[in-house]
């Protein structure tokens, strides 16, 4: 029952919650709002917020965004799910995306309302994804098409027109390969039955060449014999080395261990090309040797981490990665989603300069023989003649010369809102750095070509060798070096919303790359904030080395940094779990939470800076 105080969007809400309750079955379902897209988590359910101008249209999007998490309610298992699930990069995506089509087929297919509820989401997803303006077929991972036309083959309903164009130039591909597998789905039969639905999906995923090469289930005991087996084979030569030559730590920096068979081609990174690394003078390469040892990273089954080669690799500005109007375009487009979050995002940057400010304030010294008179202490020698007149002095409070290093995750996943919002923090986060003296650099991390690119294609030409490395050719961007003022680089921020930049993400190589500058900067203080949405994600580097290789060198690289570097390292996880990887690190699970927990944690890391010593005095 309605109460009279409450407005017409207050009644659509209870409502949008009661009908999810309803459509899941779970009365005790908890209904909040708040984030771009509907997710559900055990019996708690997370759905858009619906706009204050409610018309037909945008009704529509949020019933379809509230039955989608209650068919998600009634008809999925996490346990199973996670269980089934492959372990690659790609084959996972799909995996999931092939799961979330059947849950919203079971209701599509049974209610014609629900079926149109969730046509406008989708719609509506994919219109903010870009998909409309996309004209390459290699803009859009193959997951995000695979899951088109399945949802075409499972509901009979047609591909949305803005992904039509797209989904037809991939249509024949995908048939030609998976069209078996894609018909079964297809079988009503298979929807109720999530393990049957499930090993369905494992035979298309396998058809396009995006499965385990373990197969169906992975088994639990397979697995743990693998790991015992691994560990056992590393710690062997690691319990021989150490009769015969003692401690690692006590090895010569510049003797490299014997990495066996390590495939031909195969590059350690610090001896990668001065263009991969972008090493502007020899004295700034010099300086990062001599100021931290980098350890000798070891990847998958033991075997050190490299790249098949480095040749095709780019580190690039970003005014050379797009055309000066179409970026002067892209910079007015951020602009104006600035308008939306500018009340928010600019108060807690003025809240963020006060504190610099606060930090950097004058300080007097009391109780001196000569400076000028402090009147406060007056009524002292008032009720005691004999006492001395007291001065004070002021003295400038210290405050280190810091720099800042933005490294922000431009991976496909980044899509839609998360880049739009990612750009936008960079952007107010640089001006108020940089207004309190504090050097801002902003930088971006991905790949220039889905499932591996030339350097996949020269390792198939030299007949796939085994263990060959990293496959795939990394794009690390410059937005903003931090010897630009924001005035000359606030275009090049736009770049984040063209269309086909954002692809796969390695980010270990992309975290030595930005930390290796900021060891080139001159500043006594230097931080590096990681913005990211997930785990690092090749999958034609891990197909051909195994699943936990880009994870682990990640780790290492994290470990390197934050036990034997001067660097400070902190990450933000943009609903992702990134405690896990860094030692310091925040996650959110909604990108609107993104400004607030920049400016605070480098809040935090100022004042932990100047409260330190003001402690031990």
């Amino acid at each position: 029952m309605s109460t009279p105080s409450e407005t017409p969007l207050e009644r659509f809400k209870r409502v949008l919650a009661q009908t999810t309750r309803a459509l899941s079955a779970e009365q005790d379902v908890e209904v909040r709002y708040g984030g771009d897209s509907p997710s559900v988590e055990g019996t708690s359910a997370r759905l858009p917020l619906p706009p204050r101008k409610l018309d037909r249209r945008k009704v529509a999007i949020s019933r379809g965004h509230a039955d989608a998490a209650a068919l998600r309610l009634a008809h999925h298992d996490a346990g199973l799910h996670a269980r089934l699930a492959p372990q690659n990069g790609e084959g996972r995506a799909l995996f999931a995306a092939l799961e979330e089509v059947r849950v919203e087929a079971l209701g599509a297919n049974a209610l014609s309302g629900i079926g149109n509820n969730l046509d406008a989401a989708l719609e509506r997803e994919l219109e903010e994804k870009g998909y409309r303006r996309m004209e390459d077929r290699q803009d859009v991972p193959l997951s995000d098409i695979v899951r088109l036309l399945a949802r075409e083959k499972m509901t009979g309903r047609p591909v949305p027109k803005s992904a039509a164009k797209l989904v037809d130039l991939w249509r024949d591909e995908v048939e030609d390969k998976a069209k078996a597998a894609l018909d079964a789905l297809a079988e009503r039969e298979s929807h109720e039955d999530q393990d049957a639905f499930a090993r369905l999906a494992r035979r298309l995923i396998d058809d396009l060449d995006l499965g385990d090469e373990k197969g169906e289930d992975a088994d639990e005991e397979d697995r743990s014999e693998d790991e015992g087996t691994q560990q056992n084979e590393e710690q062997e030569p690691q319990d021989q080395e150490s009769d015969e030559q003692g401690p690692g730590e006590d090895e010569p920096e510049d003797q490299m261990p014997d990495t066996g068979d390590a495939p031909e081609g195969e590059a350690d990174l610090s001896d990668q090309p001065q263009d991969a690394q972008e090493s502007p003078d020899p004295a700034e390469g010099d300086e990062t040797q001599a100021g931290v040892s980098r350890p000798d990273f070891s990847g998958d089954s033991g075997l050190r981490y490299g790249a098949y080669t480095t040749e095709f690799d780019q580190v690039a500005n970003a005014a050379d990665l797009c055309d000066p109007n179409e970026l002067s375009r892209l910079r007015a487009t951020l602009d104006g989603q600035l308008e939306q979050m500018q009340a928010v995002v600019s108060r807690l940057a003025n809240r963020l300069h006060r504190r610099l400010l606060a930090q950097q304030n004058r300080a007097w010294q009391f109780d001196l023989d000569e400076g000028v008179l402090d009147a406060a202490r007056l009524a002292r020698v008032v009720a005691d003649p004999m006492q001395p007149l007291s001065f004070k002095q002021e003295k400038e409070q210290e405050f280190k010369d810091t720099t800042v290093t933005l490294l922000l995750d431009n991976s496909g996943s980044m899509r839609g809102r998360p880049i739009t919002v990612a750009a936008i923090c960079a952007d107010i986060l640089a001006r108020t750095l940089e207004r309190c003296g504090v050097s801002v650099e902003i930088l971006g991390f991905t790949t220039k070509a889905w499932k591996g690119g030339q350097s996949r294609e020269k390792w198939v030409a030299d007949g796939r060798p085994r263990n060959p490395g990293r496959l795939n050719d990394l794009r690390h961007i410059v937005y903003k070096p931090a010897s630009v003022p924001w005035r000359r680089g606030r275009d090049n921020l736009g770049l984040m919303l063209k269309e086909g930049l954002l692809k796969e993400n390695i980010d270990g190589e992309a975290l030595l790359w930005a930390h290796d500058r900021l060891l080139a900067r001159p500043e006594a203080r230097r931080i590096l904030m990681v913005i990211s949405d997930g785990a690092p994600v090749d999958d034609a580097t891990s197909s051909a080395n195994g699943g936990a290789y880009l994870e682990r060198h990640l780790r290492e690289v994290i470990a390197f940094i934050e036990t034997g570097s001067p660097v400070e390292l902190l990450a933000i996880g943009i609903g992702h779990d990134v405690t896990r990887f860094y030692r310091r690190a925040v996650t959110i699970g909604d990108v609107e939470q993104l400004a607030g927990a920049m400016i605070e944690q480098l809040a935090a890391l100022f004042e932990d800076e100047v409260s330190l010593p003001r402690r031990r005095a």
